[in-house]
C-alpha cells in the first residue's frame, strides 16, 4: 500500500504544471480614493516575451511597483515562479531582474564600477562578477565601454548597461518599464532585439511595459491594460483574430474605444 501510494504521489507531482514566471491574481490598488488598478489578473509564461501595453496613465508603473514590492499588495496576490511576493519576498525578488523607466546609473562611476557595485549587493564574488560582466557586455555589444564613465554614454548605451546590471544575478524573469522611452528609432530597435535574443537563446521570461504599439510582434503574448483594467490577455495573433481586426494597432483602438464608451455610458 505504501509503495503504491508513493508511486501515485510521484506521478501526481510529475503531472503538476510548473508555476508561471509571473502570476498576478485579482490585484487592485488605489492612492487614497483614486483607484488605479481594478481586479487585474494575468500570467507571464516561462520563456515568453510578454508585452504590457497601455497608454500613459493606464496603471503600468503602479503595477510594476507592486510586482517589484515597492508597494505592498493589499488586494490580490502576485507570485513569481510560485513564490508569493508578500509572504516570500526574498525568494520571489531574487528571481527578478528589473530595468526601471528612470535612468539609475551613477554617472560619476565607470561602467565597470556600476556593475561591480551591483554584483556585490547580490553577494557575487568579484572574480565571478567580472566574468559575468564580460559575457553580458559582449552580448549587448558594449565590451569596449567597460572603463568609460557612465555620463559619457548615450541614452541607448546607458539602457544596455542597465539591462546587463539587471541580469548579473541571472534572474529567470526580467521586467522592463518603458525601457525605450526617449531613445531614437535605431536604439529602440537594438534594445528590443537584444531582449528578444535573450528570450530565444536563453529561455528568459520577459515582461515588457510600453505604450508604443510598434514594439509588439504578432508572436508576443499581450496584456492590454486600460484605465486600470485588463481588456485583453493572450497571444497577439489570437487577440487580433478575436477582435476581427487586421493588426494589434486596430485591436488596441477597438478595445480601448469600446471600454471608454461603456464606462461613459455606465456613468450616465
Amino acid at each position: 500500500m505504501e509503495e503504491g501510494s508513493s508511486m501515485q504521489h510521484a506521478e501526481a507531482n510529475e503531472a503538476m504544471p510548473l508555476p508561471a514566471a509571473l502570476d498576478v491574481s485579482a490585484v487592485s490598488h488605489a492612492y487614497g480614493r483614486k483607484h488605479v488598478l481594478s481586479d487585474v489578473s494575468f500570467s507571464v509564461a516561462r520563456g515568453r516575451f510578454t508585452v504590457l501595453l497601455g497608454l500613459n496613465g493606464a496603471g503600468k508603473t503602479t503595477l510594476f511597483s507592486l510586482i517589484c514590492h515597492l508597494y505592498n499588495t493589499r488586494h490580490g496576490s502576485i507570485r513569481i515562479f510560485g513564490h508569493e511576493i508578500s509572504r516570500q519576498p526574498g525568494q520571489a525578488l531574487r528571481r527578478l531582474g528589473i530595468v526601471f523607466q528612470s535612468r539609475t546609473l551613477d554617472l560619476d562611476l565607470s561602467v565597470e564600477q556600476n556593475l561591480l557595485y551591483h554584483a556585490s549587493l547580490h553577494g557575487i564574488a568579484r572574480l565571478e562578477a567580472r566574468e559575468r560582466i564580460g559575457t553580458l557586455l559582449g552580448q549587448v555589444e558594449m565590451s569596449d565601454r567597460l572603463r568609460d564613465k557612465a555620463r559619457s554614454l548615450s541614452g541607448g548605451q546607458m539602457r544596455r548597461i542597465e539591462i546587463v546590471r539587471a541580469l548579473l544575478h541571472r534572474p529567470p524573469l526580467l521586467l522592463l518599464d518603458e525601457a525605450t522611452v526617449g531613445l531614437d528609432i535605431q536604439s529602440r530597435a537594438d534594445i528590443l532585439a537584444a531582449i528578444r535574443n535573450l528570450v530565444a537563446n536563453q529561455g528568459i521570461s520577459v515582461f515588457w511595459a510600453t505604450h508604443l504599439i510598434d514594439e509588439v510582434d504578432d508572436d508576443d503574448d499581450l496584456v492590454l491594460l486600460h484605465q486600470g483594467k485588463v481588456l485583453a490577455n493572450g497571444r497577439v495573433s489570437d487577440i487580433v483574430a478575436s477582435t476581427g481586426t487586421v493588426n494589434v494597432g486596430q485591436s488596441f483602438a477597438l478595445l480601448t474605444r469600446s471600454a471608454s464608451t461603456h464606462r461613459g455610458g455606465h456613468k450616465e
